[in-house]
């Protein structure tokens, strides 16, 4: 990725949530150029009046509903006007559990918001971004989509697919030179977490929305964030499935 100055231009989809909010205010303050998407326009033009006073080059905005797909194209060519160094979708929900397990089109919705939005958006990013033979495209995902537990596997299903897209992705994409990054956050306090009792594990968005701002301007492939989620992960993913399913996770 080029290096930060007044001429490196950065999307954000779902740039109104709490960590991607964190994640601009990093860029901003070294001057980048910002262009944020986002569904509420009275968020979303408080979030850009706090960037430029924070110093951002340029703020550019645009209002989108993601499960809008013919959208899609329209917004990315504005996005896209004069080139990207970074793209970052940041959109998603956390859905209830038992809802999508009694209510078939709340399990569907629950994936189409938080995996099919996110490939549709990909799969034109990837062509834009191969053309142009630079960039990078980072993706937050979740801990969650590690392995699937029966607290919430519906969007660990959706966050777990995403991931896998991704990893395609980033085969495909490495010949071009075009960096993918994906974010898989544990615990942030945030207002989609804010059913889900606090512990030592929980992160604050300033902290996660920093190490992802560095995450992608490393380029790394995979980012846990906070670190201490791989360690962890790792020791959820090596139990052994009989002794796994008899766990209340």
């Amino acid at each position: 990725m080029p290096g930060e100055s007044s001429a490196t231009r950065v999307l954000i989809v779902g740039a109104t949530s709490a960590i991607a909010v964190e994640v601009a205010r990093a860029y901003a303050e070294r001057g980048a150029g910002l262009f944020l998407v986002g569904r509420n326009p009275e968020r979303l033009a408080a979030v850009a009046d706090d960037l430029r006073v924070r110093g951002a080059g340029t703020v550019e905005t645009a209002v989108l509903d993601v499960l809008e797909r013919e959208r899609h194209a329209g917004v990315l060519g504005r996005a896209f006007a004069g080139g990207l160094d970074v793209a970052l979708l940041a959109h998603g929900a956390l859905p209830n559990q038992q809802r999508c397990q009694e209510d078939p089109e709340a399990a569907v919705a629950a994936l189409e918001v938080n995996f099919t939005s996110a490939v549709a958006l990909l799969t034109s990013l990837a062509t834009l971004f191969a053309a142009q033979r630079h960039g990078t495209i980072a993706v937050i995902t979740s801990v969650a989509g590690d392995r699937g537990r029966q607290s919430n596997y519906v969007y660990g299903a959706a966050k777990g697919g995403l991931t896998v897209f991704l990893q395609g992705l980033r085969n495909r994409l490495h010949p071009a030179g075009v960096a993918v990054v994906t974010l898989k956050p544990g615990f942030v306090d945030t207002p989609m977490t804010q059913a889900v009792p606090r512990t030592a594990l929980f992160s604050t968005a300033r902290r996660a929305g920093r190490a992802i701002h560095r995450a992608i301007e490393a380029r790394r492939s995979v980012a846990y964030i906070p670190w201490f989620w791989r360690p962890i992960m790792i020791f959820v993913t090596s139990l052994p499935e009989p002794l796994f399913k008899r766990l209340r996770l």
